[in-house]
């Protein structure tokens, strides 16, 4: 007899009128006995193109002994990824944010198709964490988040560094700061082995939002990919998949308007990665959560800055590991009242009780006391004003200025300011505006680490802000606005900003203005003209045909729904 918890698969593997598809799994070595158990889907974003997902096939084998010794059959399949990091700078860079659509779209056809009654979805790079976790509350079967983990630090020249120093690096080097002898030898030894971007970077935060949303268990997040303790984490997730579906708790029980917050919280006590702001609006979207880019200042002005992470401090991710992980910062939170210590986490326990059993590493210095922060406010701020009336991200962690303002150096696109900076083009004061790098625009909002970092690396950073309608890494630092909403081609006000206009960054009021008047920015939108598509056929055409704003977090959505949100200006006749 079948077991009773296969809610989904008996549809697919029981009676004489399946006997075809379990003729063909059989064929997979699956047997009579695998096929009476639940099946259990094993979603891989393995790749052998990039260190985050490098070593996830080797993961993976542990999370299906896990299904296995739990009484399920667990039947691996893969998905896309796409590095940020390689991609960086480059046209392919476009392709990573339109991979976070594919690849919950791919779990949800492999889950669907195959009427799978769990999930265990395993993910490294940026955009898989994401993507796995949107596909969990839009298919709201069983299922458990797993991270590869993080990168060990590279040493170089006596002192710990990640990706982020290597494109630092490159800016540095054409400052005349570094030789390209020093370059070359920084670029051999920024990243010694399998392992996600080593700071607090999107990959770490998005790991630690699933622990606080309460779909990865408290203390798998942080374990590093090449400790012998991932591979036991990995069995308990297979373990834990078998648990929610005898249990009957689903993704949407735990992706709750709570959990968002609690997340928010965790993200900005970090200083975590601008990406965050994008991705849980996303996610919220997919579990059917109200939750909306205004809500990320109030929680971030409640909120303190505890952790002394990279790309704004001074630890990586391995160090939080060894102070006692993400855990840590979670039990300062719900300590001081700011994590509702009620919400519910796959493990079956609260993530109270779980904060409560984490030990913290005596002595440790990468989380601060929850009364000796390092800011009293968290580490990232929505703006809003007469060039972004939807909004944008700026990430405050990693900078300590209140403030900026001077007059526009505007870029159609990364690569012309990316020139200008390596050609010494930027001065001191500038306003760097980079646009038509959105959503649609894009398409694909690419992430703008190559220019950002090449301003850190010139010695800028602390007098040359940047905004833009694209992204950035989680490895940026300094004064930059992202995610300007409405984008230019959907005729949003950074369409009307020429060179010299005078642009202000104002974090205490969250505002970003240009000294222009209404009316004049109704006239230069007036005569504004996007520039054509860049892709008309394939993947990029559809993507960006279907994307919603960056302040609704990018999701895609069929084309009739889309038509009811798209902003007054958006030039779609002209």
């Amino acid at each position: 007899m079948s077991d009773l918890n296969k809610h989904k698969s008996a549809a697919l593997t029981d009676g004489p009128s399946r006997a075809a598809a379990r003729a063909m799994l059989k064929a997979c070595a699956f047997t009579d006995e695998d096929l009476a158990k639940p099946l259990v889907g094993v979603a891989n974003t393995w790749t052998e193109i990039g260190p985050c997902n490098f070593h996830l096939r080797r993961l993976a084998e542990h999370v299906k002994a896990g299904v296995r010794a739990a009484g399920g059959t667990p039947m691996e399949f893969n998905t896309v990824a796409v590095s940020d990091g390689i991609t960086m700078g480059a046209e392919g860079m476009r392709a990573s944010l339109v991979s976070r659509e594919v690849i919950a779209d791919s779990i949800e056809l492999v889950t669907f198709g195959h009427h799978l009654d769990a999930v265990v979805m395993l993910c490294g790079c940026d955009k898989t964490i994401p993507g796995t976790i949107m596909a969990l509350a839009r298919l709201n079967i069983p299922g458990v988040i797993l991270y590869g983990g993080s990168i060990a630090p590279g040493t170089w020249q006596g002192k710990d560094v990640t990706i982020q120093d290597v494109f630092e690096g490159i800016g540095a080097q054409a400052a005349g700061r570094i030789s390209l002898v020093e370059l070359k030898d920084l670029e051999d030894k920024a990243c010694p082995g399998a392992g996600a971007c080593g700071g607090q970077f999107t990959a770490n935060t998005m790991a630690m939002v699933a622990e606080f949303l309460g779909v990865a268990a408290m203390g798998s997040v942080s374990i590093p990919a090449t400790l012998p303790e991932k591979e036991a984490v990995a069995e308990q997730a297979g373990h834990l998949a078998m648990s929610l579906l005898r249990r009957g708790v689903r993704p949407r029980d735990l992706i709750t308007r709570t959990a968002l917050e609690n997340a928010i919280t965790g993200v900005v006590a970090t200083g975590g990665s601008t990406n965050a702001v994008m991705h849980l609006l996303a996610i919220a979207h997919e579990a059917g959560v109200a939750l909306s880019i205004d809500d990320f200042n109030a929680i971030n002005d409640r909120t303190p800055l505890l952790a002394d992470l990279k790309p704004g401090g001074r630890y990586v991710a391995a160090d939080l590991h060894a102070a006692g992980g993400t855990g840590v910062v979670c039990q300062r939170l719900v300590t001081a009242g700011l994590i509702d210590g009620s919400a519910q986490t796959v493990t079956g326990r609260t993530i109270g009780e779980e904060a409560t059993a984490v030990r913290e590493t005596a002595g440790q210095d990468v989380v601060r006391p929850f009364d000796a922060p390092l800011k009293p406010t968290g580490g990232l701020l929505v703006l809003h004003g007469n060039i972004a009336p939807q909004g944008c991200v700026v990430k405050v962690a990693g900078s300590s200025l209140a403030g900026h303002q001077g007059p526009a150096r505007v870029f159609e696109g990364e690569e012309a300011a990316f020139a200008a900076v390596q050609a010494g083009a930027i001065n001191a004061g500038d306003v760097v505006v980079i646009r038509h790098e959105g959503p649609k625009g894009g398409p694909g909002m690419r992430e703008m680490l190559g220019v950002t970092a090449a301003i850190m690396g010139a010695g800028l950073g602390d007098t040359v802000a940047l905004l833009t309608d694209g992204r950035f890494s989680g490895a940026t630092r300094g004064l930059m606005a992202g995610h300007v909403a409405p984008e230019a081609v959907a005729g949003g006000p950074i369409a009307a900003i020429r060179d010299g206009d005078i642009i202000t960054f104002d974090l205490k009021q969250r505002r970003l203005q240009m000294a222009v008047s209404d009316d004049e920015i109704e006239r230069r939108l007036a005569s504004y003209a996007p520039p054509a598509p860049r892709y008309t056929t394939g993947v990029m055409a559809k993507y960006a045909s279907l994307v919603s704003s960056a302040s609704e977090g990018a999701i895609t959505r069929p084309a009739a729904t889309l038509a009811n949100t798209i902003p007054a200006r958006e030039p779609v006749n002209r």
